[in-house]
């Protein structure tokens, strides 16, 4: 696929995901309601307590972690969040940093910058802003962002190594990286790599973890670290196995694959 239309296919599905509240990540999100949400988002590293601090509909069930527990934020810090969505790590990380901290979340999906914007307002945010605007193309000065953090979004991007130049440019000297994404462990069958359903379900455009922490390191980041890594049960990410087996993988394989994609936490600094 060509980049514009990964691109259109990620803006087209998300705004959908955002009228229908449900998950292209995740497939139990995608018929279900807040209560099963909540259960994967509770599986994935967020705590009750966080889960009820949200806005009613902040939570659409699309990450693959909890970038905010690992974040260590502190008061008065600003917070960009690539691929925001409908706003969930934004509410978090506007807790952490308080009224004299800021957040900004960014997205190019126009449905679910209007979500997000809804859900500030419901919630009384007054420290959250959100842009539209690609994570390839920040809409951000040079050297303007305490953190950045992302979950589960820069997988989608046909462009991962400008998406880490670009945190890193607007990041402050000092400032850290740290985002939730899924990788893979090991190759995948050309069928997946090729097919709509699995890239826009995260996993036909993930990167060999090998080559995602290179990414990192070549935009400029050092003391790169694997926070925490799991094996991301292929149940969360498609909903049946139809989608396999349109595509024709032998049963034999599906076990192989359930053990290629995995979720981690990875954290970066900008030194200098």
């Amino acid at each position: 696929m060509k980049r514009k239309d990964v691109k259109k296919i990620v803006r087209e599905r998300y705004g959908r995901v955002a009228k229908e509240e449900s998950s292209c990540c995740s497939s139990a999100a995608c018929c279900a309601g807040g209560d099963v949400k909540g259960q994967l988002s509770a599986s994935i590293g967020y705590s009750e307590d966080e889960l009820k601090s949200l806005p009613k509909g902040a939570n659409l069930g699309l990450g693959c972690g909890n970038p905010t527990a690992f974040a260590s934020l502190k008061k008065g810090e600003i917070v960009m969040d690539l691929g925001s969505g409908a706003g969930i790590d934004c509410f978090l990380a506007a807790k952490k940093v308080g009224p004299s901290g800021r957040v900004i979340g960014v997205d190019m999906t126009a449905e679910m910058l209007e979500k997000a914007k809804e859900n500030a307002r419901k919630g009384g945010y007054k420290n959250v802003e959100f842009r539209l605007g690609e994570i390839e193309n920040l809409p951000a000065a040079d050297g303007s962002v305490d953190v950045i953090i992302s979950n589960c979004v820069i997988n989608l991007s046909p462009d991962k190594k400008q998406v880490f130049k670009e945190a890193f440019r607007v990041l402050k000297p000092g400032g850290r990286i740290m985002v939730s994404d899924l990788v893979i462990l090991k190759s995948l069958p050309e069928p997946v790599k090729k097919s709509v359903e699995m890239y826009v379900g995260c996993v036909a455009g993930a990167l060999l973890k090998k080559d995602y922490l290179d990414a990192i390191r070549k935009a400029g980041f050092e003391k790169i670290d694997v926070m925490d890594e799991s094996l991301y049960p292929m149940e969360f990410i498609i909903s049946e196995r139809d989608t396999l087996k349109q595509l024709r993988i032998p049963e034999k394989d599906l076990t192989a694959l359930a053990q290629s994609v995995a979720s981690v936490k990875v954290r970066g600094y900008k030194l200098k």
